[in-house]
């Protein structure tokens, strides 16, 4: 039995003069139950970075379905036998400007804890054969049904905008090597090069129903460093025949903290964490080495070049000056395929979907957000500043816990917590809306 929900995209299409006269309102509510039938089945069945297969798959048939010229599997890891699964959907629309969209597709390895009913009981193997849970942690199912949503209401509005519409489904965003990925296999020469790149991200501590902006720098560039801490081991009762590693690399956790205090300007925000120490194997046993593994964040290129040079600087000089052995100095890698950029946002598109935004919304729904240290890709879309691009974020929490949380003083869960729960139906309503009323806004005639 073919049910309406699938053939809804169909009956879009043969009735858009009719559809296009209705208020957008009124068009996301006909669309709102379908839409949470994709967001519930896009939940349930996370996949991973570099192993969207099945999600890109289902998006590009969505596409598809609406009218794009869609292509799949765009993207070059350049990494033997990494498919890159980046899905391309083009609409042209008469002479105008091009805008890109922009949706993530990974979830994240990790057990899903939230209990609600359709929540993720997936699991996976991960790049290095070891089984993990999956879950979209970071929102990314509420990002892509969004973005379906728009792509229907666009192709139901297209006698109220002009130009080529691109629709992107980037794979890998939370490794920060999905849209290198896509850029290198020729995204701006195979398909049209934007004038504007917008995109959304939900947001853990903002009510549903509203939308934050960032003027400016609003999300930091994320590098990961390795570093092998190197020394000699013997017996844990005869400490003065060794170099402690252990040592070693505890002093090299506590001076790496003064490069943020006293090595980058007060005014200019970074940060260096170190998530990960593994060492040793028993009581009475001095390792020969320590591994760390770092996270580095900061907005400005200089700062963050900095930062790494002083990692390298401070591991050395404290293993020299413990007696360490040239040849047994700290290795310290840093992963500049998995390296995220900065994201910064063109001022003045910002504001002009800021003021888009107010209208569609109501200005009491739109508020200025604080830029974070976390990390997103979307920013690369940019090319250094050649094409204006604007991220903005998407409330998604329950407004009632907003409220409690700020009350009673208690975090609510984060974004790549096992609880991450968004509240689905004015999330979703609100995404379709803000995005929708962007591109009209970028586009119209």
């Amino acid at each position: 039995m073919i049910t309406t929900r699938f053939l809804a995209p169909f009956l879009f299409i043969m009735y858009a003069p009719f559809i296009s006269a209705q208020p957008l309102d009124r068009t996301i509510e006909n669309a709102l139950p379908s839409l949470l039938d994709t967001y519930r089945h896009l939940h349930a069945n996370p996949e991973i970075s570099y192993y969207e297969e099945k999600t890109a798959a289902f998006v590009a048939k969505e596409l598809g379905r609406l009218g794009f010229t869609v292509a799949e599997r765009v993207g070059n890891y350049g990494i033997p036998n990494r498919t890159c699964y980046g899905v391309v959907a083009v609409l042209k629309n008469g002479t105008g400007p091009t805008v890109l969209v922009r949706t993530d597709l990974d979830g994240l390895p990790m057990e899903e804890k939230t209990g609600l009913p359709y929540a993720s009981t997936v699991r996976t193997k991960n790049e290095t054969g070891e089984e993990v849970g999956a879950m979209h942690a970071c929102g990314h199912d509420i990002h892509m049904t969004s973005f379906l949503g728009t792509a229907r209401m666009l192709v139901q509005l297209k006698n109220r905008w002009q130009g080529t519409l691109v629709m992107i489904g980037q794979p890998a965003e939370e490794r920060g090597a999905g849209a290198k990925a896509m850029l290198n296999d020729g995204l701006y020469t195979r398909f049209p090069k934007p004038d504007f790149a917008i995109a959304l991200h939900d947001n853990a501590t903002l009510e549903a129903g509203k939308v934050g902006v960032t003027e400016g720098f609003a999300l930091a560039s994320v590098n990961s460093v390795d570093m092998a801490v190197r020394g000699v081991g013997g017996h844990g009762a005869y400490p003065h025949t060794t170099k402690d590693p252990v040592v070693i690399a505890s002093e090299i956790v506590l001076a790496l903290q003064t490069i943020v205090s006293r090595e980058v300007s007060p005014l200019d925000p970074a940060v260096v964490t170190v998530g990960a120490i593994h060492g040793g194997t028993k009581h009475n046993i001095i390792p020969d080495e320590v591994h760390l593994q770092l996270t580095v964040r900061a907005y400005k290129e200089p700062v963050r070049k900095t930062i790494l040079s002083a990692i390298k600087r401070i591991a050395e000089g404290i293993a020299r000056s413990a007696g360490v052995p040239e040849d047994r100095l700290p290795i310290v890698k840093v992963d500049e395929n998995e390296f995220t950029p900065a994201t910064y946002n063109d001022p003045a598109l910002t504001r002009r979907l800021a003021t888009t935004f107010e209208a569609a919304l109501g200005k009491e729904n739109v508020v200025a957000v604080d830029p974070v240290m976390g990390g997103e890709d979307f920013g690369r879309f940019g090319l250094d500043g050649q094409v204006p691009v604007s991220l903005f974020w998407l409330g998604a929490v329950d407004p009632k816990k907003v409220e409690e949380s700020l009350a009673k003083g208690v975090s609510l869960p984060s974004l790549h917590s096992s609880l991450f729960a968004p509240l689905p139906e004015p999330t979703i309503r609100t995404g379709v809306k803000a995005m929708t009323s962007a591109v009209l806004e970028l586009m119209k005639k």
